[in-house]
């Protein structure tokens, strides 16, 4: 969003620097059940693997999850997923040093991660807890809102929307809002319209070409569109990883609409996607 914030972000955790364009967030899944890698990653060592070279790769922040949100996934129990990320953190953060963010909308895994070295707060819930919220103000963390129709389990059982882009984009503002009331600083807030969650392939197609509407929202953007179910529907794709020129494509044009942050997969093939797309914005 130009003019509206600082190019770099700062905080106590950590620094984004948005002076280029849009930026990546690595995506690393330790789950036995995501839709895309789940498996991949259990592994503590090839996790933080994972994490280093996607560092090496470009990435400006690595989200890491212990809880797959795939459409029909279900509850990971709180100890399961402390268990999962807290290894992973503790030595990831020891060895690069660019922000991680902890994946998570669950309150005692998001403070366990931020006691072992995350910095910043991904929430598919946005911040539905006052517990949650007031988290991420006493940490001073940035964190990401994002509009989700429904839960994980239930979200892709016929959702409806009478006009996707007001009702998603309402939401976020409203959750923003409230973010801010409870000290949360508004340069610190990102919203993510949530493709995938709660929405139908027409849904997605027009959050995509809506993209500007919230650009210009007055808050950062974050786009996760990495492989998802609908690239596969639009290019006939049935494995997830072979969706990288479905996913460069909405990159691109996410980066051309100001869109600050992209979460994806395949991080050395966005990072070129990037280097051209922000040349052609700036």
């Amino acid at each position: 969003m130009e003019g509206k914030y600082p190019d770099i972000l700062t905080w106590p955790g950590g620094q984004l620097d948005f002076s280029l364009g849009c930026i990546i967030m690595g995506v690393l899944n330790i789950t036995p059940d995501s839709f895309s890698d789940g498996g991949d990653f259990l592994d503590t060592e090839k996790a933080i693997e994972h994490g280093i070279e996607m560092t090496g790769q470009g990435a400006a922040i690595i989200d890491i999850g212990a809880e797959s949100t795939r459409p029909g996934s279900k509850p990971v129990p709180t100890e399961e997923q402390i268990k999962r990320v807290m290894p992973v953190i503790e030595k990831l953060a020891a060895k690069i040093e660019i922000p991680i963010s902890i994946d998570s909308k669950d309150y005692r895994v998001t403070k366990a991660a931020l006691d072992a070295g995350a910095a910043m707060i991904n929430d598919i819930s946005a911040l539905s807890t006052e517990k949650m919220t007031a988290l991420a103000a006493e940490r001073k963390t940035p964190v990401v809102l994002m509009h989700m129709q429904n839960t994980p389990a239930t979200m892709q059982v016929e959702p409806k929307y009478d006009d996707v882009c007001s009702e998603v984009l309402g939401y976020l503002l409203e959750k923003a809002e409230k973010a801010q009331e409870a000290g949360i600083e508004r340069e610190k807030i990102f919203l993510d319209p949530g493709i995938g969650f709660g929405k139908t392939l027409e849904h997605n197609l027009e959050l995509l070409r809506s993209l500007e509407v919230f650009v210009n929202s007055g808050y950062r953007i974050l786009l996760g569109t990495s492989r998802k179910s609908f690239i596969g529907t639009l290019t006939g794709r049935k494995n997830s990883k072979e969706r990288i020129f479905g996913t460069a494509a909405t990159v691109a044009a996410a980066a051309l609409c100001g869109i600050s942050i992209v979460r994806v997969h395949d991080v050395a093939q966005m990072a070129d996607v990037l280097k051209v797309a922000n040349r052609l914005r700036l």
